[in-house]
């Protein structure tokens, strides 16, 4: 864990548990959306659905992963006493990325700034996989290997899968160079 991190509930102890691709999960995080959305109006510059729920054929944790840039995640009262108020939770705090979830665990709301490299690498992390199944099947069998281990501490499951994301980021790189991908200005 970074030191600059700050993790408000302190560590967990939590089974991962993957399931096959649901085909609602779209629809699911339409609804957060739109949740999303009505707390914050226009303070919620874009909202995307990320992580392996949005990649269809990709095994995952049954929680919906979302994207949710706002001017400056650092400033907290211009978005946080919004999104508690239809019930998301402060979990992480760190310099330009705050997460919110929920009390059931089954949403987490990623907050970070419009251009940040935050942004960037997830979505073309997300992107590179629902475009390359080679990739999103070592992405998956590796997170089925490790689900299969006990894990003291959350954060570090999602360590270990580091190497490989580096790996497959580098792949996603050279493609969004060769393809001129780049953040779109509409979410999705």
């Amino acid at each position: 864990m970074e030191p600059d991190v700050e993790l408000i509930g302190g560590i967990e102890h939590r089974t991962i548990i993957l399931v096959a691709y649901d085909p609602a999960w779209p629809a699911d995080f339409a609804r957060e959306r739109q949740r999303i959305e009505a707390a914050l109006g226009p303070a919620a510059l874009r909202i995307d659905h990320i992580g392996s729920t949005s990649i269809p054929g990709l095994s995952a944790k049954p929680i919906i992963d979302i994207d949710l840039t706002v001017r400056d995640p650092d400033d907290e009262p211009a978005y946080l006493p919004a999104l508690e108020s239809v019930g998301y939770l402060l979990r992480v705090r760190e310099p330009g990325h705050r997460m919110v979830r929920t009390p059931e665990l089954d949403v987490h709301v990623h907050l970070c700034a419009s251009g940040s490299d935050w942004e960037r690498r997830h979505l073309l992390f997300r992107d590179w996989l629902r475009h390359n199944v080679e990739d999103r099947d070592r992405y998956e069998s590796l997170k089925k290997s490790l689900a299969a281990r006990e894990w003291s501490d959350m954060n570090d499951y999602a360590a270990a899968k580091g190497p490989l994301i580096r790996e497959i980021t580098g792949r996603a790189e050279q493609w969004a160079q060769r393809t001129g991908w780049r953040v779109r200005s509409t979410a999705g």
